[in-house]
């Protein structure tokens, strides 16, 4: 059955059981006490969690794929993998999915897995826990087409073992599982933007669009899922602070909603193997039912003068 499926699905397929336990092992390393932390530059840290869930990913996934081009945020790695690390199975329910037409026959050279092995590591040393996602972006071509987000941390003050954590996923075309989408409140205008990455510019763009609330949270990956499950209107990161890995899976789960991501112009990110890893024109999504050429007919012309 594995083998008979398209591409697309069985990639998702196996993603969803690789970032499964790449969640265990974060989960794991946090029990453990001792997070390796490093400082890569200002205000980005790495985790012994960070390399070990990069680690359990990439293999698990060029074990399966050893054609498709995966890019990780963390870079390769020399290190052997723990056999108990390495996961080949399949979500069957994926497998079992229509897939549509346009992506029935996508070939393994056309296509590049994004990985953010722990999205919100800062958030996650300092035990804000709910911030924390692992971001498997799957595009072909130019575009965004698959993505699956897990929360290892989804639950965790209420549940405990198996219980704890879940896993999102959305293919174009197909859907979205793993939550239920909502759409935000009407009569107001809640946005959410980062927590930690703030400057002038990101403050003026937010200034501009008056939102009646502001979320301050972690995690690029924490963000877009506040706009799918209806607890924001926008995400607005007038700043070139992220990465691809960053917005891969996010954009295409949003897509698979109805959302949409761009950079603060309005144009769509490229996701090919060529592409620069910065996200230099910012970020800006919108949830199902919102104008998002609103927000960027109203964004101040400091935004669009900085971020080019």
């Amino acid at each position: 059955m594995a083998q008979s499926a398209p591409l697309i699905l069985r990639l998702v397929a196996s993603s969803i059981t690789a970032v499964n336990r790449a969640g265990k092992i974060i989960r794991d390393i946090m029990n453990e006490g001792d997070l390796g932390i490093v400082e890569k530059g200002k205000n980005d840290l790495q985790t012994e969690a960070d390399r070990s869930a990069q680690r359990c990913i990439v293999t698990s996934l060029s074990r399966q794929f050893p054609s498709v081009t995966i890019i990780g945020e963390e870079g390769p790695s020399n290190c052997e993998v723990p056999a108990d690390w390495v996961v080949t199975d399949s979500d069957p329910q994926i497998l079992q999915l229509t897939c549509p037409k346009e992506l029935l026959d996508v070939k393994d050279h056309e296509v590049v897995i994004w990985v953010d092995p722990l999205d919100g590591t800062s958030e996650y040393t300092q035990g804000l826990l709910d911030h924390v996602t692992v971001l498997v972006g799957i595009a072909v071509g130019d575009r965004a087409v698959g993505g699956v987000i897990h929360q290892p941390y989804y639950n965790y003050k209420s549940a405990s073992g198996d219980d704890v954590g879940r896993t999102l996923w959305g293919i174009t075309g197909i859907g979205t599982g793993g939550f239920n989408p909502q759409l935000p409140p009407e009569g107001k205008r809640i946005i959410t933007t980062t927590r930690s990455h703030s400057n002038t510019v990101v403050q003026a763009a937010l200034d501009a669009l008056q939102p009646d609330e502001i979320l301050r949270v972690g995690g690029a990956g924490h963000k877009v899922m506040l706009l799918m499950e209806g607890k924001a209107h926008a995400y607005v990161f007038a700043s070139a602070g992220c990465k691809r890995w960053d917005t891969c899976a996010p954009e295409a789960i949003l897509v698979a909603t109805g959302g949409c991501l761009t950079d603060m112009h309005g144009n769509k990110y490229c996701y090919n193997k060529d592409t620069c890893h910065q996200n230099v024109g910012g970020v800006l999504a919108t949830a199902k039912g919102q104008d998002h050429g609103w927000y960027l007919r109203n964004l101040p012309d400091t935004v669009h003068q900085t971020l080019v």
